[in-house]
């Protein structure tokens, strides 16, 4: 998969002066996940004062986001929590990315298992000040990480065939689940950057989110900080093909998504807490 993908842009070099991530060539991990704590100015409250547990680099991440009804997600979570809303609307999204040197603190990304393609379905929530990520689903293309994502961070993790492959300037990204442990779902895209960086105070709000959110199973709320750098964001456009993604959740997407790509984001991620 990743040859094919830099093969249909040609060199590295090419691929870099495009601003798009190169699927097979990222070997800076490691230290460009370690810098992000070189830039803190930006986050809306202080760092953990424990250490950090994991790092990972997302490549070529698609935010689509449609505004849905606040009661329809409302109907979806599990109490206490309550969508967020901006401008009277709540939010769904659903990222496609590739996850590349995926690892745990003290210990290099390991060959195959450290990079693989996901997809995640999201909506936003805010727990004591804190505004966050809740995960309706995500799906993984290698089944260790599906594993240990759902003991360490108890998200809902499911097992896909995915692809995610440069064609010229536009990138086609296909997931269908082949976990049976959840109900059936499938995505395909095909989109690019569109224009220069964007600071939009929507999309600020929708992707500058500094943790996720769970609970624990006596109904707790747990919360799982995050850190990164401000989202390099590009407007973007495309063709999905997503309602296989929430039909499981009984939702419709009504019009057109809010489209914005990153080409690269390091992140390091803490261990759960009790928000």
């Amino acid at each position: 998969m990743a040859g094919s993908a830099i093969r249909a842009l040609g060199t590295a070099a090419e691929v870099a002066d495009r601003g798009l991530a190169p699927l097979g060539l990222v070997i800076d991990e490691i230290p460009r996940q370690r810098h992000t704590l070189a830039e803190r100015g930006h986050r809306p409250w202080p760092l953990p004062q424990r250490d950090w547990v994991m790092g990972q680099s997302w490549l070529n991440l698609l935010f689509a986001h449609w505004a849905v009804p606040p009661d329809a997600i409302d109907r979806l979570l599990p109490r206490p929590l309550r969508a967020q809303v901006y401008e009277g609307s709540a939010w769904l999204g659903i990222t496609p990315f590739v996850v590349s040197g995926l690892r745990l603190r003290g210990v290099p990304p390991l060959p195959w298992l450290s990079r693989f393609p996901e997809l995640n379905v999201r909506t936003y929530v805010e727990v004591a000040g804190k505004a966050g990520i809740y995960f309706f689903s995500l799906d993984a293309a290698r089944r260790t990480a599906v594993f240990a994502a759902r003991r360490t961070y108890r998200l809902p993790y499911f097992h896909a065939r995915m692809s995610s492959e440069w064609l010229g300037t536009h990138l086609r990204y296909e997931s269908v689940r082949v976990d049976r442990s959840g109900p059936a779902a499938r995505f395909r895209g095909e989109y690019r950057p569109s224009g220069g960086h964007t600071d939009d105070p929507l999309a600020r709000w929708l992707t500058e989110r500094y943790c996720l959110y769970v609970l624990d199973d006596r109904g707790r709320v747990l919360r799982g900080e995050i850190h990164h750098p401000p989202w390099p964001l590009q407007l973007a456009e495309g063709q999905l093909s997503a309602a296989g993604m929430v039909a499981p959740l009984g939702l419709q997407l009504d019009g057109e998504p809010l489209l914005h790509f990153s080409a690269r984001q390091d992140v390091l991620l803490w261990a759960l807490a009790r928000a």
